[in-house]
């Protein structure tokens, strides 16, 4: 039994994997890691983590693996690992949170793929055929492009409007235009990493579809149920790709 966690900006994802399926998933709040000790419906023999919100939460971390008594293995970047290849300039600086969850997406997906993660920031990240990683975009999350709006203008609200084609009102305004501008970095990244549309916007049929049959978008995080509505691509929503990701290399 190996218990992955995926420690991100604001919670911490985890999974308790045996025999290549998941016995529970869960999150919690980062400051809650260790009351995780206490409530796991199984002993896990082993941790595997990823960890991109600081020295203090993989503090936590650590004491969690003391409390159960249980090795813990820290997931980093590297040149290659569960049949993905990493195309960074330089391999180790890219997020281990984005790394596990292109590994995670290889493992689901053999063709050409977007990895897209959705959470406190934006990340697309593009997977040729052959599994290599050949460059990506970092983006703010939609909660932080409204938050920085009603932050950094003297007029502007913290928007809770809806998506609309045409806003007529500012909350809608704010709301569809971080929308708009993701779904819009998310499809020209398509169009660029996998070849150009068929179809696309305004076109007959609709559908936006890159040339390359076997292309997918994988979509994961918490704001993914906003974005899929709105994205015209070959599109599979993935719960916790971090999660996927570690257990994929745990067992390899």
């Amino acid at each position: 039994m190996i218990l992955c966690l995926d420690a991100g900006n604001t919670r911490l994802k985890w999974g308790l994997r045996q025999s290549g399926g998941w016995c529970a998933q869960g999150v919690l709040d980062l400051v809650k890691t260790g009351d995780l000790a206490g409530s796991l419906p199984e002993q896990p023999q082993r941790i595997v983590a990823c960890n991109v919100a600081g020295e203090k939460v993989a503090t936590l971390i650590e004491a969690l693996a003391a409390a159960l008594a249980v090795p813990l293995d820290w997931f980093r970047s590297t040149a290659s690992a569960g049949g993905a290849v990493n195309g960074y300039d330089n391999p180790a600086q890219l997020g281990a949170d984005r790394w596990a969850a292109l590994i995670g997406a290889r493992g689901l997906h053999t063709g050409p793929a977007l990895v897209v993660m959705a959470g406190t920031a934006t990340t697309v990240d593009c997977l040729d055929a052959e599994g290599v990683f050949r460059g990506g975009l970092i983006l703010p999350g939609l909660d932080l492009m409204r938050r920085s709006l009603a932050r950094n203008t003297a007029g502007l609200p913290e928007a809770c409007g809806v998506y609309r084609k045409l806003p007529t009102n500012t909350d809608d305004a704010i709301v569809s235009g971080c929308i708009a501008a993701t779904v819009g970095a998310i499809e020209r990244m398509a169009q660029q990493a996998c070849g150009p549309h068929v179809g696309g916007e305004g076109a007959e049929g609709g559908l936006c579809r890159p040339a390359n049959a076997d292309f997918l978008c994988l979509l994961s995080g918490g704001a993914a149920d906003v974005l899929a509505p709105h994205l015209e691509l070959p599109l599979r929503r993935i719960d916790n790709l971090v999660l996927e990701g570690l257990a994929r290399v745990a067992v390899i």
